[in-house]
């Protein structure tokens, strides 16, 4: 008996490339999960032509027509939780959430962060990674808290900084390993071999002590 497919709602506020990573890696890597809808915050989000290219559901909620921040997260509670969705992703959605929202999605919520978690939360990750020194940067998937890029961290790409790097290049290197990562962990999840305990992260039943570093030969774990 085929397991029930996690049913997926993507929230993005632009271009959506690692939206459109996840759309592509479904079928490629056999991934039984089904994105029931993309939603933005902005009605011209390049995003949403992607997702109806794949013909799948996407919805803009413009966050300016609402008077408050959690007057805009109760609309989008309410359409998310039309499409009953087992989990919803933060695909390069740029707002900052609600504690009401996130406690809603607890457990189920997940973001993918240009850094390698706890270092360089917020923005200019790239810029900043560079001006510290670092031999290293990279990209961090984890479930979301109200701490702003907080919250349990899942796995981890990594990638060299090297000395003709400036905050452009190194941002491609770190995209190009979102692709790898985002989809992967869709895929753990979607085998349910990803669980958050009293916040603590489960891989394969067994408590993280550190996040899981992949490279791209872990793609077909």
């Amino acid at each position: 008996m085929t397991a029930k497919p996690l049913s997926i709602v993507v929230l993005i506020s632009g271009s959506g490339s690692n939206m459109q990573a996840i759309i592509d890696s479904l079928p490629k890597q056999n991934i039984n999960a089904e994105i029931k809808a993309v939603i933005s915050n902005k009605v011209d989000a390049y995003g949403l032509e992607l997702a109806k290219q794949a013909n799948i559901p996407a919805l803009s909620i413009d966050h300016t027509l609402y008077d408050s921040r959690l007057s805009f997260d109760q609309a989008m509670i309410e359409t998310i939780d039309s499409f009953k969705p087992d989990l919803i992703i933060l695909a390069g959605f740029m707002r900052i959430l609600s504690e009401e929202f996130v406690n809603h999605y607890a457990g189920r919520l997940i973001n993918i962060h240009p850094s390698l978690l706890p270092e360089f939360k917020g923005l200019n990750t790239h810029q900043r990674a560079i001006d510290a020194g670092h031999h290293q940067h990279g990209a961090s998937v984890h479930f979301v808290s109200n701490e702003l890029d907080g919250g349990p961290v899942i796995a981890q790409a990594v990638v060299a900084i090297d000395e003709q790097d400036d905050a452009e290049s190194l941002r491609l290197k770190v995209l190009e390993q979102e692709h790898i990562l985002y989809p992967l962990v869709t895929k753990w999840l979607a085998q349910n071999r990803i669980a958050l305990v009293d916040q603590t992260v489960y891989f394969d039943q067994t408590p993280l002590e550190k996040a899981i570093i992949i490279d791209a030969d872990s793609w077909n774990a």
